[in-house]
């Protein structure tokens, strides 16, 4: 009994070294174009205090160039929460309004899996579950790259589309939407203790690819806490223990948000706040008829080409939002 109490010590220590470490590459990765990009600037600084007129015209090429750079790592300065460097669970659910909402939410899929290849990030689908006609209700993607947490942090809450519906006859407008959630991959954190007895684990035949083995054993994992009634899902991994692992790091992640709420929920109330919390509110619109338009309901950042921004290209989006939670 020692023994396997000494090992489990050993492998705790072992992936809380590992967490550990991946913080701090995530943070050198963070840091050294800031820090590069300051030594530049400071070189530049020295080279003008002494030169003279025409001289300072021929730095001024040099300047604008750092000046560009300073746009592209800004905003890496807003990423310094204490979950921005790790992993991320996406999870994109279909709002009200039947097979036009599941199309919508694969839709948000397709842009959100771009973007992270965009990004070079590695993603993997966890759980989907398919619409009856076309689309999908839900789908859970885990995300492993640098600062993806802190990337995507913000997309979380309620994506509006407007366009001309392919699934009416009369090809009417209408308006469907997708909610967005984010959690962190927790790991070696004890911040968040879970009794065992408060879980309700079911395990069920996986769907989808994977082979024979996936399809005919009960892989799958479902994980219910009892108390909060909050669910993970997952069905994408081989064996029925790495499922469970994995849904078991979800089910942390979303003790450990509600915490979160609860606790902004209660310091609002101290300040007198009667402003809803922005989790599962509308945050962005994408508006494809009678005219083109993305907007965001935060920032006001407007864009005039929803294609593009549904092929991954959320930076603008993403940055403005960094700026305005930091500020």
């Amino acid at each position: 009994m020692e023994a396997e109490s000494q090992k489990e010590g050993f492998w705790g220590d072992q992936k809380a070294a590992k967490a550990l470490f991946a913080k701090l590459s995530a943070l050198k990765k963070q840091w050294e174009p800031v820090r590069d990009l300051a030594e530049e600037v400071n070189a530049l600084a020295d080279l003008a205090e002494g030169s003279s007129e025409e001289e300072r015209k021929d730095l001024e090429g040099d300047f604008l160039k750092l000046s560009a750079r300073w746009k592209e790592v800004a905003h890496i300065l807003y990423l310094s929460g204490p979950y921005d460097a790790l992993n991320v669970y996406l999870t994109i659910s279909s709002g009200a309004g039947g097979t036009e909402a599941q199309d919508w939410a694969e839709m948000l899929t397709r842009m959100y899996l771009r973007y992270c290849e965009r990004r070079r990030w590695k993603t993997d689908v966890l759980e989907k579950t398919h619409g009856q006609e076309a689309g999908i209700k839900s789908v859970t993607i885990h995300v492993q790259g640098d600062l993806a947490y802190g990337h995507l942090k913000n997309e979380r809450g309620t994506h509006r589309l407007v366009r001309l519906s392919p699934f009416n006859a009369k090809n009417l407008r209408q308006t469907s939407f997708a909610l967005v959630e984010v959690l962190p991959e927790l790991e070696g954190t004890e911040e968040i203790e879970i009794n065992p007895a408060d879980l309700r684990i079911d395990t069920y035949r996986a769907g989808g690819a994977g082979g024979q083995h996936v399809n005919k054993t009960e892989s799958a994992v479902r994980i219910t806490h009892i108390p909060t009634g909050l669910v993970a899902a997952c069905q994408n991994e081989r064996s029925q223990g790495q499922n469970r692992e994995q849904a078991m790091k979800m089910i942390k992640a979303k003790l450990l948000q509600k915490k979160q709420e609860e606790e902004e929920a209660t310091l609002k109330g101290l300040k007198g706040s009667t402003q809803s919390a922005d989790f599962g509110s509308q945050i962005r619109s994408y508006v494809l008829h009678p005219y083109k338009m993305v907007k965001d309901l935060r920032t006001d950042t407007e864009r005039s080409d929803p294609e593009n921004v549904l092929d991954g290209d959320l930076d603008e989006f993403i940055e403005a939002e960094l700026k305005r939670s930091a500020e």
